[in-house]
Order: C-alpha cells, then sequence, then structure tokens
C-alpha cells in the first residue's frame, strides 16, 4: 500500500469516525456515562476537586486496575462506578487533608473496543457512547465478502466466563467489548 493508498484510508476512516459521532449525539444526555458503568482497564478518568487546581488530575488505570492521585497515592478503582470513586476520594480527603471536599470524577476516554473475523480492518477502536455493531464494523471498514453478516459475536469485558454471544448489527457496543464476524461457507 502506497502513501496516497494509506492517506486516502486514513481520510475515509476519519469521516466515517466524524459521520457516527455526529449521528450517535455524543453530546447529549443520553451519552452520559450509564450509572452502572464500572472502570476497566484503560480508562481515563478526569478527577477535580473544586477550588483546590493542585488537586485536578486526569489519569489512566494501570493494567492493575490503579490511579495515583496527590495526597492518596495509588487508589484501586477497577470495577467500580464513577460515583464509588467520587465516594473514595471525597473520603480520602476527608480523612485529614480537606473539611468538606466537592469531588467530581468523569470517564475523559473509554477503553478501545475490538472487531475482528471478517472486516476489512480489523483492530481496536475508540470507544463512543451511542455505539452500535453496525457502528463499530463501519469503523473497521466494513464486512469482507466472505462475512456471515449473521454470524456476529461479542465477548464483554465484564463477562468473567468470557464466553461469545451473538449479536445483532442493532446491539450496544460496551468499552472493552469484542466483536467477532464469523466467515460464511459458501
Amino acid at each position: 500500500m502506497n502513501g496516497n493508498s494509506r492517506f486516502l484510508l486514513f481520510l475515509y476512516q476519519l469521516c466515517l469516525l466524524l459521520c457516527i459521532s455526529i449521528s450517535s449525539n455524543v453530546f447529549s444526555e443520553e451519552a452520559k456515562v450509564p450509572p452502572a458503568y464500572t472502570l476497566g482497564y484503560g480508562d481515563v478518568v478526569s478527577i477535580k476537586v473544586y477550588d483546590e487546581e493542585d488537586l485536578t488530575v486526569r489519569t489512566q488505570l494501570n493494567d492493575l486496575g490503579y490511579i495515583s492521585f496527590p495526597f492518596l497515592g495509588e487508589l484501586q478503582v477497577f470495577g467500580l462506578t464513577i460515583s464509588e470513586v467520587q465516594e473514595k476520594i471525597t473520603k480520602g480527603l476527608q480523612d485529614g487533608y480537606l473539611v468538606e471536599p466537592k469531588v467530581s470524577v468523569t470517564v475523559a476516554e473509554y477503553r478501545r473496543f475490538y472487531v475482528n473475523g471478517e472486516v476489512r480492518h480489523p483492530g481496536g477502536f475508540a470507544f463512543l457512547p451511542g455505539l452500535t455493531v453496525r457502528k463499530a464494523i463501519s469503523l473497521a471498514g466494513g464486512f469482507t465478502a466472505r462475512a456471515a453478516q449473521n454470524k456476529i459475536y461479542t465477548i464483554s469485558d465484564g463477562d468473567n466466563k468470557r464466553s461469545p454471544t451473538r449479536v445483532n448489527l442493532n446491539s450496544p457496543v460496551k468499552p472493552g467489548d469484542v466483536i467477532t464476524v464469523k466467515q460464511r461457507f459458501f
């Protein structure tokens, strides 16, 4: 693949990503983090303590599920919801540092999801709220000629059994999901 082809492919994927982000209303109220969303490896969180500029932090969960925060050091946050992390930091700061800290925690970047199997450009992609399997496959360049479009499976990050679940094109995608498009046999 020469330089021009790579550049055109990059532009195509960028345009596709922009179209998807606009159509999914990523800035609407529905696009906010669901209350049950739990943090996982690779998520980036933004933490703000009001009236305490030095305590504004943007940090990524490491591969052990920890983040680093001033005064409190390493905090285990893997598997916690945003409100649980807020509560953990608030309690930690109240314990000898601040009187009534006002802590805000948001997800700045979600962990990637992955598409493999019979798609043109398998790989990892940045998650956007409102993403469906159809949009995820579009980000991966669409189906190949050999794709069984009715045999799509996901393995979700939170699934302890890690067993594939059959999904349709309108199924939602979650951060950390692995989407597999099976091959059809003629």
